[in-house]
């Protein structure tokens, strides 16, 4: 069955750098990915398909001719699901964002959007076509969440509840962040026991609705959209990342994850995420 999304819930992630081959070697050692390519072969922008067990998961793009070094170093994008690329857009001007990029084409995969929300953090929209979303989720090799650090709590919540109708749970942690209905909708279509399994262990009301976190940033720090992974083992793949040329930035252990902030060796940033309730190894 395809997985479809929403409007207003997370569906794809993407990264940009200079050498496209460079990235595919690193991610796709790390994570297990393969790759197709997106874009015709005299195209001057090269866009590839991550897959894992034959199932779209990601994309990176970058110049066909890769370049020595990306300045403008860029981090891994989050896209939003909108039925209306062109009405979404419009909604984000009325909430105080900006469109840095206006609706565009991609080919016949659907339209894509680059935004900014009033602190100046990018995130993209995206009206599907022939390419839904990601596929595969929450495995091993695969994104987890993308969440959002601020340092405006308020501003952020104000913002992105107007844009896209998102919910706010403060769990004392964190603030999680939902999509009405969003669990219904996998119960009906790709996972028909998501209510019974997270009520199983036990996991916060509305976790179902879930589509990231909101998390505080301390003032002077810069907000931005962050990508987590699912991983099987945090310390492998950490130690992996780092035989690939990446460097590990921090470790952390919190009652239900062991997490590891990992830059990759053109300095994206990224979460490697071990789900392990009460700190136990899986």
């Amino acid at each position: 069955m395809i997985r479809t999304y929403p409007e207003g819930v997370t569906s794809w992630i993407d990264l940009e750098q200079g050498d496209v081959e460079a990235a595919k070697s690193f991610y796709g050692e790390l994570f297990g990915w393969q790759f197709s390519d997106a874009t015709p072969p005299t195209a001057p922008f090269r866009y590839v398909i991550a897959r894992l067990d034959d199932q779209d998961v990601a994309g990176l793009g970058g110049p066909a001719d890769p370049t020595a070094t990306d300045p403008d170093a860029h981090s891994w994008a989050t896209y939003v699901a909108v039925d209306d690329a062109t009405a979404a857009a419009q909604r984000v001007r009325e909430a105080g964002g900006s469109v840095v990029v206006e609706p565009t084409a991609a080919g016949e995969g659907g339209v894509s959007v680059v935004c900014a929300d009033p602190a100046s953090v990018e995130f993209r929209l995206w009206q599907a076509k022939n390419r839904p979303g990601a596929q595969l989720t929450n495995s091993p090799g695969t994104w987890n969440f993308s969440d959002l650090y601020t340092t405006d709590l308020d501003a952020a919540r104000a913002f992105y509840s107007a844009v896209f109708g998102w919910g706010f749970v403060d769990l004392g942690f964190a603030h999680m962040i939902t999509r009405h209905g969003y669990g219904d909708h996998l119960a009906a279509t790709v996972d028909p026991g998501i209510h019974e399994r997270q009520a199983g262990i036990d996991a916060p009301p509305g976790f179902a609705d879930a589509i990231g976190w909101l998390n505080a940033l301390p003032a002077g720090e810069t907000p931005r959209w962050h990508v987590t992974f699912t991983v099987a083992n945090r310390d492998e793949t950490a130690a992996l990342a780092k035989q690939l040329g990446g460097r590990v930035v921090s470790t952390t252990d919190t009652e239900w994850t062991r997490e590891a902030l990992i830059a990759d060796p053109a300095g994206a940033v990224f979460s490697a995420s071990q789900f392990s309730p009460e700190g136990v190894e899986q």
